[in-house]
């Protein structure tokens, strides 16, 4: 391991967890210089879609400091209450006051650089291998199209993804719109996070001017068939591919 993996190792052996670094040991390999934390009976904790890590050093230091930080003000408290007691004029404290600080909530933006890793560890899933670097240059090429990538996060971790794209056919009226990739991730899944980005994405298409949207979907992903007909979706053709020489 690096000097960097042995101090997040050792972070997260002191907050009772393991840390998980992925299995890729080339640089510039999709997946090269990732992480993810698991507790003592090897669950994901943070940074882990399906089995593989996901997020880089830098988000895993940051999600053990606030641990840390949460453990520090645990100890302060305590400390307090074993000191002696003075009495005090009785306060009553408000619900607001004793509720537990809420996780954060899922949230629909636009992707960043920051997340390029964890992306292409969520594209891994539908077998679409792609380095890192080439998935930032590729988010920042569809921002300035018009058409920038769309995610769903729980903080800085990516839980779902949605990509798209717009061309005017010369037998049609109107542009077409496609949603070119949708992926949730195995732990976020049956939580309606794939029907929001697709319905965001339908909106944008459909503000852009397209008159048409198209959804392609490996043969063998017969959920994602289901999923796509309950939204609406109905199959109206075949697709062929060929792999010219430059893909």
């Amino acid at each position: 391991m690096s000097l960097a993996a042995d101090d997040l190792a050792d972070m997260a052996r002191n907050r009772g967890l393991k840390l998980v670094r992925s299995r890729v040991r080339t640089p510039g390999k999709p997946g090269f210089g990732l992480f993810g934390l698991a507790d003592s009976a090897g669950q994901p904790v943070f940074g882990i879609v399906g089995k593989t890590p996901t997020a880089d050093a830098e988000a895993i230091a940051d999600h053990l400091r606030g641990a840390e930080t949460g453990d520090w003000k645990a100890s302060l408290k305590s400390v307090g209450e074993s000191r002696p007691k003075r009495k005090r004029a009785a306060v009553t404290a408000s619900p607001a006051d004793l509720a537990p600080e809420p996780e954060p909530q899922p949230e629909l933006r636009e992707a960043v650089r920051a997340d390029a890793a964890q992306l292409a560890a969520l594209f891994a899933m539908l077998g679409h291998k792609i380095d890192p670097a080439d998935v930032a240059r590729n988010l920042e090429m569809l921002a300035d199209e018009g058409l920038p990538v769309l995610v769903i996060a729980r903080g800085p971790e990516v839980l779902a993804v949605c990509g798209s794209a717009k061309s005017l056919p010369p037998h049609r009226p109107s542009p077409v719109g496609r949603i070119t990739v949708l992926i949730v991730a195995e732990l976020a899944q049956r939580q309606g996070l794939g029907r929001q980005l697709v319905e965001e994405a339908e909106r944008r298409l459909a503000a852009g001017g397209c008159g048409l949207i198209e959804v392609t979907s490996n043969d063998r992903l017969s959920g994602a068939h289901a999923f796509y007909r309950r939204l609406g979706y109905e199959r109206t053709s075949m697709r062929f591919a060929k792999l010219l020489p430059s893909g």
